[in-house]
Parts: structure tokens; sequence; C-alpha cells
């Protein structure tokens, strides 16, 4: 028998732990297009190198998942690991993708619309912080598809997931 929460259900957690992972896995290809200088160096317009970018998203997928699953509301920091080249950056893209699936094994499907304060900054529904940091990532990949295109390389395909 299906109960109410699963009746009003559009995406099952798996699914939405998919859907991420799989913008996730495109944005890693893009890492590993950058050549290594521009990776780190170029901008168009005064926005912030690729790698700038990804310490971002590192600094919020899986320290901010993981806040949540604690109930931890630990401030953002960003960058406080000095990485120099981009397999580091890959590496650590890699381990951030492990601790995700680790803690997204941790929330149940109540947990989504408890509210917390991410970073004691931001007080939302916890489906609400996700899908922040889901549309954080399209949003900063595709200025790394104009960088790639300024740059003279093809980027993969945007639903290439």
């Amino acid at each position: 028998m299906k109960t109410l929460e699963t009746q009003a259900q559009v995406i099952t957690s798996e699914d939405l732990l998919k859907h991420w992972q799989g913008h996730r896995a495109l944005t890693r290809r893009l890492i590993e297009l950058f050549p290594e200088k521009d990776f780190f160096e170029f901008s168009i317009g005064g926005m912030r190198p690729f790698a700038k970018l990804v310490d971002e998203l590192l600094a919020i997928a899986a320290p901010a998942l993981k806040g949540i699953v604690n109930r931890d509301s630990q401030p953002y920091t960003e960058g406080e690991e000095k990485l120099i080249f981009k397999a580091q950056y890959l590496e650590k893209w890699d381990e951030a993708t492990a601790e995700i699936n680790k803690y997204w094994e941790q929330l149940s499907i109540e947990d989504f619309s408890e509210t917390f304060n991410l970073f004691g900054q931001y007080e939302f529904p916890i489906i609400q912080n996700i899908l922040y940091f889901i549309d954080n990532e399209v949003h900063h990949r595709g200025q790394a598809y104009v960088y790639l295109r300024a740059l003279n390389i093809e980027p993969p395909f945007f639903w290439e997931r």
C-alpha cells in the first residue's frame, strides 16, 4: 500500500542521486578537457577561472551533504586546500563523489522536507538545498562550456550525463 509520502513523490531519492551524479560525471569530463594552464588561468569577462569555480563546487557538494546528514551547520569554507594540478582536482572530485554517495544513503525521505540551516546561513528545506547544489554546478559548468568553446575545444553535449 502506498503511503501519502510516496503518492506525492515525483522522483525517488535514488533517481535524484542518479540525476545529480550524472551532472557530476559531466562536470568531471569538462575538467578533464581543459588544458592544464587554462584550467587555472583562462577566464572571460571577469569570471573566475574554472579551477576557482571547481573549488566552490568542491566546497559545497560533499561538505554540505555531510553537514545536512549530521545536522552540523559548519560555516562555508572554500579553497583551504591549495590544489595546484588538475589531476588533484580530479582526485578530489572523485573523493567528493564517493562521499556524496555515502551520505546520501543516510538520508530518509522525511529528511528532504526538514528545514536545515546550511553553513549557518541558508535556512531552507533540505530538498531545496540539494537542488541548489545541482543548479549551482550546472550554472558553473555553463561557464566552463563558454571557456572551452573560446579555447576552440568542443565540449560534450550537455545531455550526455
